[in-house]
């Protein structure tokens, strides 16, 4: 792979702290959802070995842009991209990352997401709701509070219009939210795990999100009796 030259399109903020990042799309590129792109800022204030940071792309194969979202954190990267303005170049390589969905489409996926991991996962649900794949969906979801909660309006919507996709959003720090919340506040753990997925058929488990998460999520799964063949992670894109 090399590097592939593109625009800043525009920008929005989809959650307290979380911007997606619209891309030029080079010309050719092609990209299975869930995989990721390393995006290289031309930034004369980033080093040489800071200037190139790996985001999942959210965006479908068949859409004409690349999408990316990310936590606004204080880390000098992350002041790059804030400056970025609309127009501006950058660079993109890729795309890397084996976590895409299988092909058996008798067997359920299970998404679960914490946080800003819910990133791979978009790109999955829009393209296998919008090709009507026979898959069976569902995305356990798990954040802070509603404010945090990165594109949970369009999941939403998505599990209020497909009979083929179920969200179980579960808010875990509710007390410190001005929002109110009616759904599942659980951490996830083995017990929460079994309760939610029990309708699913012969599941395959995908989980994205912080270290601490993923490690957790594996170890929850293992303790639900899950196989280790039939759970799938990798290192997370996006903070």
């Amino acid at each position: 792979m090399s590097a592939q030259p593109s625009v800043l399109l525009q920008r929005e903020t989809v959650a307290e702290g979380t911007v997606a990042f619209q891309l030029q799309k080079p010309e050719g590129f092609i990209f299975k959802p869930g995989q990721a792109i390393d995006l290289i800022l031309d930034d004369p204030q980033l080093g040489e070995d800071s200037r190139t940071h790996a985001f999942s792309i959210t965006s479908t194969p068949d859409e004409s842009s690349l999408a990316i979202a990310t936590r606004m954190r204080d880390s000098a990267y992350k002041r790059a991209l804030g400056r970025l303005e609309t127009g501006a170049k950058v660079s993109i390589d890729g795309p890397f990352g084996s976590m895409t969905l299988h092909n058996k489409a008798s067997r359920a996926a299970c998404f679960i997401a914490g946080g800003i991991g819910i990133t791979p996962f978009m790109s999955m649900l829009r393209h296998s709701l919008a090709s009507k794949s026979a898959h069976r969906l569902m995305l356990i979801y798990s954040n802070r509070r509603p404010e945090d909660s990165a594109f949970l309006a369009e999941l939403q919507d998505y599990a209020k219009q497909s009979e083929r996709f179920q969200l179980v959003a579960t808010m875990t720090d509710m007390d410190k939210s001005t929002h109110t919340w009616s759904g599942e506040r659980a951490r996830i753990d083995a017990a929460f795990l079994t309760r939610v997925s029990a309708g699913l058929e012969s599941p395959i488990f995908y989980v994205a999100g912080p270290p601490a998460l993923v490690a957790g999520v594996r170890a929850a799964l293992t303790a639900a009796g899950i196989d280790d063949d039939d759970i799938r992670s990798e290192d997370f894109f996006g903070y």
